[in-house]
């Protein structure tokens, strides 16, 4: 080990992983220690201003370089892969520290929601026997992953002493599951040209423009485009997305401008009173309501759709996971007694496997939200949702998944456009003591109703689901043991 290491203090050692870990082809080295909390670092540099690069500095200076990535350099998805071959090999040479490291892993992500998911989607897809648990750093605008799971939704320091601070909090920091949500969307095919991505639109990260479902999947329809992704923190669509729309293309043109997190912050607030949805009935015609733009169905039970009554004032709809939306608002709220038993709603958890879906008039009516026991208008909760879009009056629309928008052009004919929403799977997030998220696995959680993952089998048969691609969000391909391994001598 090199002397930077040796000089490490005790700290420091618990996070620390060795190069002939990290590197394939790195000579064994003798360690004399077992770190109680081994970490990979992923840092989107871009984020924050100047404040990523920073922290990529930081990290890479308390710890081995080798185990701080900078995603703007190399894909999250391409790291895991090549760590976990590694971890096989040295295990598979009876390496015990190897197997101690990979079963005490956890992974930490700097950067907005939007990069937080994308960690997120690949940890999924990997579909690794042990899938370390997640703790994020708020280095966006929103964030809402950051805020929900109680590491703060502030920017945080980038010296040193902030630095290890943090790491401290991961080694405290508890695990707890929460849903993830595949959505898909269809669109028919250009007549010409190709489709990655549709012209003019611009898909977000989250969507996997450039992994198309393959034509053997029973997601496909003839003469039809299929994009699939997922997300965990909300889907939304309306008028907050255009706000958020505006934001992103803003800062497109001007990131000089974006620096700092309390001038996005102002920033954002100034175009959600420029885009008029302070007065929406009087600057936003009604072909702009959700209930002009899309029927929207819902299945509570197994193979059954049913169609949601959505009020005609609604100009924005949110399918929330977690208790925290646009910068830490919680738009569902928690039910009354009476209202709970009359309308068949739940508390919120983070891992029942239902979505939240609440909407919202205007602006007036999402500062509700900032008063004691706000809420926006509950609507349902669901396993599986799906939106359809058919021709109006309207000849777009804007969407937002985790923090990330994009203007969605609408059906000029007969055609349907299809997002469908469902449940798939669950993936670890880290939590610390200010947690907000509630899980019905805690014990000090009062007994939901009924437990909707009992009916997870159910669903899935009801609409003849298939194994392998279906069940993944496209973010990654599953992990795969290395040809050279033996995996009959793996436990």
């Amino acid at each position: 080990m090199d002397d930077c290491s040796s000089e490490m203090t005790q700290p420091l050692k618990n996070f620390y992983i060795p190069d002939y870990i990290l590197v394939s082809d790195a000579a064994p080295e003798e360690v004399s220690y077992t770190p109680t909390c081994p970490v990979i670092v992923f840092i989107n540099s871009k984020s924050g201003g100047q404040l990523g690069g920073d922290l990529l500095k930081t990290y890479r200076e308390l710890l081995n370089s080798f185990q701080v990535y900078d995603l703007g350099e190399e894909a999250p998805d391409k790291v895991l892969h090549r760590l976990y071959c590694n971890f096989e090999k040295l295990k598979s040479n009876g390496d015990i520290l190897a197997a101690e490291i990979e079963r005490r892993l956890r992974l930490i992500v700097a950067g907005g929601d939007g990069t937080a998911s994308w960690l997120l989607g690949v940890v999924c897809d990997l579909k690794l026997a042990q899938p370390p648990p997640i703790a994020t750093v708020p280095l966006g605008t929103g964030n809402n992953l950051p805020f929900s799971f109680g590491w703060g939704k502030k920017n945080p320091g980038t010296d040193s002493q902030s630095v290890e601070y943090f790491l401290e909090q991961v080694t405290k920091a508890r695990e707890m599951p929460i849903d993830s949500w595949h959505i898909t969307m269809r669109m028919r095919a250009p007549k010409e040209g190709t489709c990655d991505p549709i012209a003019p639109l611009e898909l977000p990260h989250a969507l996997h423009a450039f992994h198309r479902v393959s034509s053997s999947d029973s997601l496909n329809v003839e003469g039809y485009d299929t994009f699939r992704g997922g997300f965990w923190n909300y889907f939304s669509m309306g008028m907050d997305a255009q706000v958020s729309y505006a934001f992103h293309t803003e800062r497109k043109l001007h990131p000089e401008k974006f620096k700092n997190q309390l001038v996005n912050q102002s920033t954002y607030a100034k175009l959600g009173c420029t885009q008029g949805w302070f007065c929406a009935s009087l600057f936003h015609p009604s072909s702009r309501n959700i209930a002009q733009l899309a029927k929207v169905k819902l299945m509570k039970r197994p193979g059954q759709w049913e169609e949601l009554h959505i009020p005609h004032s609604i100009r924005s709809i949110v399918c929330l996971n977690l208790p925290s939306f646009s910068g830490g608002l919680n738009p569902w709220g928690t039910p009354n007694q009476r209202k709970a038993r009359d309308r068949d709603l739940t508390a919120p958890y983070v891992d029942d496997g239902l979505l939240e879906v609440v909407g919202f008039r205007d602006a007036w009516h999402g500062l509700v939200l900032l008063a004691p026991n706000g809420h926006g208008t509950r609507l349902a909760q669901a396993h599986r949702i799906r939106f359809e879009f058919h021709k109006g009056a309207a000849d777009d629309t804007y969407m937002r998944i985790d923090g990330e928008p994009w203007k969605q052009p609408l059906p000029m004919d007969d055609d349907t456009v299809v997002v469908e929403i469902s449940h798939l799977g669950q993936v670890k997030m880290l939590a610390t003591r200010h947690c907000r998220s509630k899980s019905i696995r805690d014990p000090s959680t009062p007994s939901p109703v009924s437990s909707h993952h009992d009916d997870e089998d159910g669903y899935a048969d009801s609409e003849e689901e298939s194994e392998g691609e279906r069940r993944k969000f496209g973010a990654a391909e599953t992990f795969k043991f290395p040809e050279d391994i033996d995996i009959a001598h793996l436990s």
